[in-house]
């Protein structure tokens, strides 16, 4: 009884944070951004990035978020991987590719030329993976692995299906192909479809292999949410242990003297978030964008959110030393000032959200019991809060130049006396910097970098669903930005400033497969998208706001999410193949598919344990040295729950000694059996097994649960038959004492 009364607050807590996620739908407001990024988490050769807003190149930074509008060029021996939890893309050599739309229902990749794999590891039901290309729209309809290749004509995509169900559709044909198929196809206006076979794997995909086995692999993944992207390099960086007061925690093992978090990157600008941290570290993804962190014994250590909510990502999680008006303290000077959130402490988005983002993004990152609290320090009605990180060691400061400019703070950073810090005043909210093309670019602004042929960056594509308009000059933000006092614009403000093209130039096609209208993006409850036909659209029409897209965020799903677990993935009814006689083209039905031959075989692994934390006197400036990778942590994996029995007959179960009577298997000789009358069960005798039972004819159709070739054990005596789910007794107890003496004797 004593339990039942302890447990009954924390019932009451639970059902109050679900009522509140409930009434959040209600509450919630139009142009929250998205609650996921694609993470740059890998870069090799030369690999070039063209933010969305801006016309230059600059060479691609690994930790970078990408976002819709952004492209990427890597050039001749370079590949590249975009990490957006859920499933990842790698790009092979001299590959254009850019995302048209991404939010938290729509991954759309647009890809001119090159070749890139796209795993999908678990897919909602209201979410939608598109691959567009020259002459096709692929719909990436179950999880699974899918490469495509696009020649450098643009005329030919190469589809290969490694696992999974896919979709294409172009040219006025709409094809289906399965698991271990592959399609050609080839053609514009005019497609034509041909099937082969996969082939042996390339170098790309080796490569994609091996880093797919080192997610699956990584024990990391049994302490971070499913969908935060870079968990995997937490384990050969760092250890993870249990403490009292946070759960699990991870501490990096390699660190530069007087390291601290957020404060060995730089900070760029990013549409609709504004200032956005981009660590140095290798490691420095997830860790910075969500949870939070705590210094213990002298060692920092990052506290990931609650595992079972999906996470959504924040730009930096930090506090802002300096005026929340004019920008910095007189105390700072031109300086300005962050220090890493505590768990516990609520994280203010200097972004325009609703109520109802600003809670979803704090419960998802960390413990927070007290949602009012949450939504009084947004608003901004609760000052005198004290922040656990406010403290010399914890404090990174920079000039302002440098802070927008994008340039490296670990060589920039200004030492501040506990006086000054003392005197300072603390801000939810950055400081209202008007941001410059460098802090777009960031610290590779202005250097020699590989650029794709402009016919592969202008070369329009073939989409199903239908992307948002082309993003805003980022000459025009400028102006924006500083008529709102530095800060950055609402969705709803950028909405106004967006031109009436697309993202880039498109063909949108209907369910069939046939173009429907190009140049600008469909609207309307009409508009294209899977399994919906599309009007045509006038060439130069206005476009509506990125919001009234077919998969626009919602604010409503995303709350909906928080309250249900993960479930299993199903493919969308919209996405399956028209039938014939439905108006559209009939599809090309694939083949019967040969068994899988995946190529996942996993090494053994054997991670080692980690030493202590140690701290080498390299240069502040320089990551290489900094940070190095010691052995992969120890972690126990809770062992697999074992599956459910599942029994085919649906008739009601039968005592076992009523199914594991004896029956002999059917005589050689084909005759027509005969009807057959159960036989009462023979009385026991003293030695049962040295007289034989009558033999039986077998029934045509024996029941499913009844063995037929394998003898069961005499019967025992009716009197004495218990139910399988009755509890042994001992042998030696008294009751059964004669019938153990008995079996004995019988054996």
């Amino acid at each position: 009884m004593k339990t039942r009364l302890l447990s009954v607050p924390g019932r009451v807590a639970v059902l109050a944070l679900l009522a509140l996620f409930t009434l959040g739908a209600a509450w919630a407001e139009e142009g929250d951004p998205p609650g996921r990024v694609a993470r740059l988490s890998d870069a090799e050769g030369s690999v070039s990035l063209q933010p969305a807003g801006v016309e230059e190149w600059a060479a691609a930074t690994v930790n970078r978020p990408l976002t819709t509008g952004d492209k990427l060029w890597t050039d001749q021996n370079s590949r590249a991987e975009l990490d957006i939890g859920a499933a990842v893309i790698r790009l092979g050599a001299t590959t254009g590719f850019s995302f048209l739309n991404l939010d938290d229902n729509t991954a759309q990749m647009q890809v001119t030329a090159g070749a890139l794999i796209v795993r999908v590891r678990h897919m909602q039901g209201n979410q939608t993976y598109e691959v567009d290309t020259p002459n096709i729209a692929l719909s990436l309809q179950q999880p699974g692995e899918y490469r495509v290749e696009v020649n450098d004509a643009g005329d030919t995509t190469l589809v290969k299906v490694s696992e999974g169900q896919a979709q294409a559709a172009g040219g006025g044909q709409s094809v289906a192909i399965g698991t271990q198929q592959m399609v050609r196809f080839t053609g514009t206006d005019t497609l034509s479809a041909d099937r082969g076979s996969l082939g042996s794997p390339d170098d790309l995909d080796s490569w994609s292999a091996g880093r797919e086995r080192q997610v699956q692999d990584s024990p990391s993944r049994q302490y971070v949410a499913d969908d935060v992207a870079g968990t995997q390099d937490l384990d050969n960086n760092g250890r993870w242990e249990s403490t009292p007061d946070y759960g699990y925690v991870w501490a990096p093992t390699v660190v530069v003297a007087g390291w601290a978090p957020y404060r060995f990157g730089h900070w760029v600008w990013i549409v609709p978030w504004g200032w956005t941290w981009v660590d140095d570290a290798p490691w420095g993804y997830a860790p910075f964008h969500y949870g939070r962190w705590v210094e213990r014994n002298s060692a920092w250590c990052w506290v990931p959110g609650p595992r079972r909510l999906a996470p959504v990502y924040a730009p930096a999680l930090v506090a802002w030393v300096g005026g929340p008006g004019g920008g910095v303290s007189v105390a700072f000077g031109a300086n300005v000032g962050w220090f890493p959130l505590a768990p516990r402490e609520v994280y203010v988005p200097g972004y325009h959200v609703s109520p109802a983002y600003a809670r979803n993004v704090n419960i998802t990152n960390t413990t927070i019991v007290n949602n009012t609290y949450i939504t009084n320090v947004y608003q901004n009605s609760v000052t005198n809060i004290h922040y656990v990180n406010n403290k010399p060691a914890a404090v990174t400061a920079v000039p302002q130049n440098v802070f927008t400019s994008g340039q490296r703070v670990g060589g920039h950073a200004v030492h501040l006396p506990a006086a000054a810090l003392a005197g300072a005043p603390v801000a939810a909210a950055p400081p209202a910097l008007v941001p410059t093309h460098q802090s777009v670019l960031g610290p590779n602004a202005g250097r020699a970098v590989a650029r794709p042929p402009p016919a592969l960056v202008s070369r329009p594509v073939v989409a199903r669903t239908p992307p948002p308009r082309a993003p805003v000059p980022f000459e025009r933000q400028v102006q924006a930005i500083q008529q709102n006092g530095g800060r950055p614009l609402a969705r709803a403000d950028l909405a106004r400033l967006q031109p009436a093209t697309p993202v880039a130039p498109v063909r949108l096609i209907a369910a069939g497969g046939a173009a429907v209208g190009a140049g600008a993006p469909a609207h309307g409850a009409g508009a294209a998208r899977p399994g919906n036909p599309a009007t045509p659209q006038r060439p130069g029409a206005a476009a509506p706001p990125a919001s009234a897209g077919a998969q626009a965020p919602n604010l409503a799903d995303r709350e909906r999410v928080l309250q249900n677990s993960r479930g299993t993935s199903t493919p969308r009814a919209s996405d399956r193949p028209p039938a014939p006689g439905d108006g559209s083209t009939t599809p090309i039905r694939p083949s019967p598919a040969p068994a899988p031959q995946l190529r996942t075989d996993r090494p053994p692994s054997a991670p080692q344990p980690l030493p202590p934390t140690q701290q080498h006197g390299f240069s502040s400036d320089d990551p290489t040295h900094a940070y190095s990778r010691p052995p992969s942590a120890p972690a126990n994996r809770p062992p697999p729950a074992a599956a459910a029995p599942v029994n085919p007959d649906p008739r009601p179960q039968q005592p076992q000694y009523q199914e594991q009577r004896y029956r002999p298997p059917a005589p050689a000789a084909a005759q027509p059996p005969a009807p057959v009358r159960e036989a009462p069960i023979p009385p026991p005798v003293s030695r049962p097994q040295e007289r034989p039972a009558p033999l039986r004819e077998a029934p045509t159709a024996p029941p499913v649960n009844r063995p037929q070739e394998r003898p069961a054990p005499p019967p025992p005596r009716p009197q004495e038959a218990r139910p399988q789910e009755a509890k042994p007794e001992s042998r030696d107890s008294g009751p059964h004492a004669d019938r153990t003496s008995r079996d004995r004797a019988e054996r």
